[in-house]
């Protein structure tokens, strides 16, 4: 297991800051969602089953899938 915190190990209500990603193709989808360098974010809640989960990302919430969430590492 990876050291770095991502935006999948939050729990509700836990926040971050985004640090940077792991997934260069994924990563222009997240940033044109917001999800820049920098912004801090927090976790909301996740479906019943635990995918996907609510991120409040500038003030709007942002559903994304768990292998989604595992990509945006947040700083230490």
């Amino acid at each position: 297991m990876s050291a770095t915190k991502t935006v999948e190990d939050l729990q509700p209500g836990e926040q971050g800051t985004i640090c940077c990603f792991k997934d260069d193709h994924l990563s222009l989808k997240l940033l044109d969602m917001g999800c820049l360098p920098g912004t801090q974010i927090r976790m909301k809640f996740a479906a019943p089953l635990g995918d996907p989960i609510c991120i409040d990302v500038e003030g709007y919430n942002l559903l994304l899938r768990k292998a989604e969430a595992r990509t945006i590492s947040l700083v230490s």
